[in-house]
């Protein structure tokens, strides 16, 4: 259990914590993996946590030396919405897609999702293709490392304790290169890869393949490329019976992982299926971006961006009280630290509306606004509030008067045993701020992180609708 969180207003602040707790600390940015993975009864010599969620300028994606950099705060929603990516790294705009849902995206960061080093992590498959570099600063210096060699082994790397990931840096893919990320999971959303590919290809003026970089997620202990089928697909067009007998040498060269999603032989077939069906798509011209228009991101008015820091460094010990802004009204709390945000919230604030139903981010029932971002708060620690500006499912309404959400889960009898619906009307509300009429596609994706048990999506779906209308006519009104 850690012993002091300290939320910095500088990476220097950051490093000299780092430098001076070694092992025992430990960076936060969006926590996604490392909250689920302490619950769990991991790390369990860690003492310091360094928050770096509120230093200005750490979430930047920029083209910079003829790099696309990312900044170590640079979420997969922030990756989903910029032009740059989607424009020069395609395929990593599209694994950053797969990654979740809205209020996960909005917290869980690309440098941890490659720290973390998971081979199922889907990120970390374009990047190997796109031959991305990493920055691992200290206050001895900076060092770069390329991303193929940062694994040492499964979820091992090459970071020290006293060090962060500064920096995640690639060239942009050019004008004569295609790319495309492509993943099977169990279901279409919330699902881990039972195995992704990410394929990137450049053709001459006569339509010949010059270059060829086939990775594979989830198929070994760490990221792996094939590259057998890379020289095999060198100097010819990209037929069907080329990306056919690419997909069988990218199968042959892995030795996949056997385990409870997938067994060794399916994830082989798997494999040589995705790679001959991402060369089909790449040869055919058809367009390749995958990701909706107007996806919803759930994340506010400043879309996610860390617009004003801490005036100082805060450091928060088991018994310092946390200050904060929830559902409009300031309040100082002595209790609960160690706690996640969502038990604070129920706890200490005696605010029961957000609900646990997974205490892993994967149902949604959690879900509360964060600094205007939907997140979900079983996966924040308790001490982020402290400064920050929150509101549940109990400050959605005005006064007395319902939210258009809340009214139409009543009109459309959109509600059954109840324990998902706080997640859906935070959902729904962000989404309709976001998008004045989302459709029925958005409307799915929006809440693509909430799980109903009762299998109520119609009515739920039904309800969306009616809350868009009702929102308008309250606006014209």
């Amino acid at each position: 259990m850690w012993e002091a969180y300290h939320s910095v207003s500088t990476i220097d602040e950051a490093l000299a914590l780092l430098a001076r707790h070694g092992s025992a600390a430990r960076i936060i940015a969006g926590g996604t993996d490392l909250i689920i993975e302490m619950d769990r009864g991991g790390h369990p010599n860690l003492k310091t946590l360094v928050d770096i969620t509120r230093v200005p300028g750490l979430d930047r994606i920029a083209l910079e030396a003829g790099d696309i950099v990312l900044g170590p705060m640079a979420t997969h929603n922030h990756v989903v919405a910029s032009q740059l990516i989607r424009d020069r790294a395609l395929p990593l705009a599209q694994a950053s897609w797969e990654v979740g849902a809205p209020p996960l995206r909005n917290r869980a960061t690309v440098a941890g999702n490659l720290i973390t080093a998971s081979p199922a992590n889907d990120t970390i498959t374009p990047l190997i293709a796109l031959d991305a570099e990493v920055t691992l600063a200290s206050l001895a210096g900076e060092r770069r490392i390329k991303l193929a060699d940062f694994y040492t082994g499964l979820r091992q790397t090459l970071l020290r304790p006293d060090e962060l990931m500064r920096e995640i840096r690639f060239p942009p893919m050019g004008a004569d290169q295609r790319g495309l990320f492509l993943k099977l999971g169990l279901r279409r959303a919330q699902a881990i890869s039972v195995v992704d590919a990410a394929v990137i290809v450049a053709l001459d003026r006569a339509g010949a393949v010059s270059d060829a970089r086939v990775a594979l997620g989830s198929v070994a202990p760490t990221i792996v490329r094939a590259p057998e089928a890379e020289a095999y697909l060198l100097g010819a067009p990209l037929t069907a019976d080329r990306a056919a007998e690419a997909g069988r040498l990218a199968s042959e060269s892995v030795a996949p992982i056997d385990d409870l999603r997938g067994s060794a032989e399916y994830r082989r077939e798997m494999v040589k299926i995705l790679v001959a069906r991402a060369l089909r798509q790449l040869g055919s011209g058809s367009p390749l971006d995958s990701i909706p228009a107007g996806p919803p991101m759930l994340w506010g008015a400043n879309k996610g961006v860390v617009a004003r820091g801490l005036p100082a460094a805060l450091k928060h010990e088991p018994d310092t009280p946390i200050e904060s802004r929830v559902n409009g009204s300031d309040m100082r709390v002595a209790s609960g630290q160690r706690k996640s945000l969502l038990h604070w919230l129920r706890d200490e604030v005696k605010l029961p509306g957000a609900k646990e139903g997974c205490a892993e981010g994967e149902c949604g029932a959690c879900t509360v606004f964060l600094d205007d971002a939907a997140v979900l708060s079983c996966l924040v620690h308790a001490p982020r509030a402290h400064g920050a500006e929150i509101v549940t499912v109990e400050g959605l309404k005005c006064g007395e008067t319902l939210h258009p959400i809340q009214q139409a889960f009543i009109d459309q009898a959109a509600v059954q045993c109840g324990y998902c619906t706080p997640g859906f009307l935070m959902a729904g509300a962000k989404l309709l701020e976001e998008i004045e009429a989302p459709n029925a596609e958005q409307i799915n994706y929006g809440v693509s992180g909430n799980l109903c048990r009762c299998t109520g999506y119609y009515k739920i779906v039904d309800a969306f609708h009616q809350a868009a209308s009702l929102k308008a006519e309250a606006e014209q009104g």
